[in-house]
């Protein structure tokens, strides 16, 4: 059994990496192929706790009073959560022959904790706690102005989670366009993510098939 491939998509919120990851899912089934679309933080127990503490539903005591965990904590939450995700669900996948998409990975924690805690020597020990992630085959990054993608969330209507605050997402576009000089020996591919999502979903694809086409 040959297996399937692991791809990542990243970017800003707003980036589109929900959508595009469902299109690739898509598009790939319709080849024939099997492939199966994901996310982080995962459907698991940890990740259901991380989805309720981004949405400001988990608090905890501090010298301030109760607020949401501190950046450190979100960053064991999601290393926590990855190895459970690929434990459950993406390995035994990609052993199967299925390849898997998943909507975020640890570039996410890279880029949302390294710029969150305002020090980059954070950046080293947070790749050091996701250590035993697996590697994807390959990572797209969604590149978005943050004025586009700010407009996307508007559109869709949701309430902000912890992280949507603008002048955030603005250091973030600007991280995630060289997020690679912190995944080494890593397969990345910028895409640019301000055009309609046929244009985006076509590029994707071809670097996908690029990818197949290596074996």
């Amino acid at each position: 059994m040959i297996e399937g491939h692991f791809i990542a998509l990243e970017g800003i919120d707003g980036a589109g990496t929900t959508t595009q990851a469902a299109r690739l899912t898509t598009a790939l089934l319709r080849k024939g192929l099997a492939a199966r679309s994901t996310r982080e933080p995962s459907d698991g127990p940890i990740g259901a706790m991380i989805r309720q503490a981004l949405a400001g539903r988990v608090v905890v005591p501090g010298p301030n009073g109760a607020g949401a965990p501190g950046w450190s904590t979100l960053a064991l939450l999601f290393a926590a959560d990855r190895l459970d995700h690929l434990q459950a669900e993406v390995v035994p996948n990609l052993l199967d022959g299925v390849s898997v998409i998943t909507d975020r990975y640890d570039a996410s924690s890279i880029a949302y904790q390294g710029v969150v805690s305002g020090d980059p020597a954070v950046i080293a020990w947070i790749r050091s706690i996701n250590a035993r992630a697996r590697r994807p085959d390959l990572t797209l990054v969604l590149d978005v102005s943050p004025a586009v993608a700010l407009e996307r969330r508007r559109t869709r209507g949701f309430l902000p989670d912890l992280y949507e605050e603008q002048a955030l997402q603005v250091q973030l576009a600007a991280f995630y366009r060289t997020i690679e000089q912190h995944l080494p020996g890593d397969r990345v591919v910028h895409i640019d993510g301000d055009r309609g999502p046929d244009a985006v979903a076509a590029d994707i694809l071809a670097a996908v098939e690029a990818l197949r086409a290596e074996g």
